[in-house]
């Protein structure tokens, strides 16, 4: 048992790109010592993009699940997810705080994509396979290519300024970013796992990631069950 403990604790503290597969990032308690950052494979300004992950937690406060800060004071909120389990979905676009109504969730796994186009300002939310009212925000903007991608905390700085009271707790997996927008038919294949479609950005399948404090890195246990086009699906 003491040389398994070793072993988990070595991994929690690492440097590393591997297919993920199956694996969860496992975020066990509040905390502002606990995250993962993100290294993206291809460094570059982004003018659109998408974003979408799995996640799986109790919090009944809202919790970051995907923060993008920049160099330069105030660019903390460059691209941030926001989930407020019982009402809305907030996304930051340099700052701009967009709200999008979802209603109240029941506790499972979530498959969340959002993307964002600088020459409309469009924002869509999906949640489960489902589209959400369309929003707009920030027409023309650009984020730059000097970022800072965290797992698991809001960034109040860039890299830092962590407040345990905006901390992840629960498990993350399937994180993927794309410099452009999705099409609806790509986001339905990622949501029923297909493994044709995986981020030019940021990769699941080949993920370079460190993770810091007491992030674990486990299977995926717990089997999700969705409702899609009057289908019902179910993923272990």
């Amino acid at each position: 048992m003491e040389a398994i403990w070793l072993c988990v604790v070595f991994l929690t503290g690492s440097l590393a790109q591997q297919d993920m597969g199956r694996n969860v990032f496992l975020f066990p308690k509040e905390t502002s010592t606990s995250y993962v950052i993100l290294k993206p494979s291809v460094v570059k300004s982004l003018d659109k993009l998408t974003l979408c992950l799995q996640s799986y937690s109790d919090l009944t406060r809202s919790y970051p699940l995907f923060s993008v800060a920049t160099t330069g004071s105030g660019n903390y909120n460059t691209f941030v997810i926001v989930s407020s389990p019982s009402k809305a979905y907030y996304v930051y676009v340099d700052n701009e705080e967009t709200m999008i109504s979802t209603g109240a969730e029941v506790l499972d796994w979530k498959h969340t994509c959002v993307t964002w186009d600088s020459e409309t300002g469009i924002i869509q939310l999906w949640l489960n396979g489902k589209l959400f009212p369309r929003k707009i925000s920030k027409k023309g903007f650009t984020i730059n290519e000097k970022t800072s991608i965290i797992l698991g905390q809001e960034q109040d700085n860039f890299g830092g300024g962590f407040d345990p009271k905006q901390s992840f707790v629960g498990e993350m997996s399937d994180v993927n970013l794309w410099d452009y927008v999705l099409t609806p038919p790509d986001i339905e294949k990622l949501l029923l796992n297909s493994k044709d479609v995986t981020g030019n950005i940021i990769s699941w399948k080949s993920l370079n990631y460190e993770s810091k404090g007491g992030v674990f890195l486990d299977l995926k246990l717990q089997c999700k069950s969705w409702t899609y086009m009057f289908n019902s699906y179910h993923q272990c």
